[in-house]
């Protein structure tokens, strides 16, 4: 049971893994066949993430 009080904690980075999860449920639900890596890799959003990372 959790403890009353309000001291609930969000770990944003394990909410952040479980949103894009389901997101790659979603599309491989949705796709007819085995989803590509670079399917996977447009659902993950990898493309945003290096240019975010690479100042771009």
């Amino acid at each position: 049971m959790a403890p009353v009080g309000g001291t609930a904690v969000q770990d944003h980075v394990a909410l952040a893994e479980i949103e894009l999860c389901g997101e790659l449920i979603i599309a491989a639900s949705a796709a007819e066949d085995r989803l590509s890596l670079e399917s996977i890799d447009e659902v993950l959003r990898v493309a945003e993430a290096r240019a975010q990372a690479g100042g771009g």
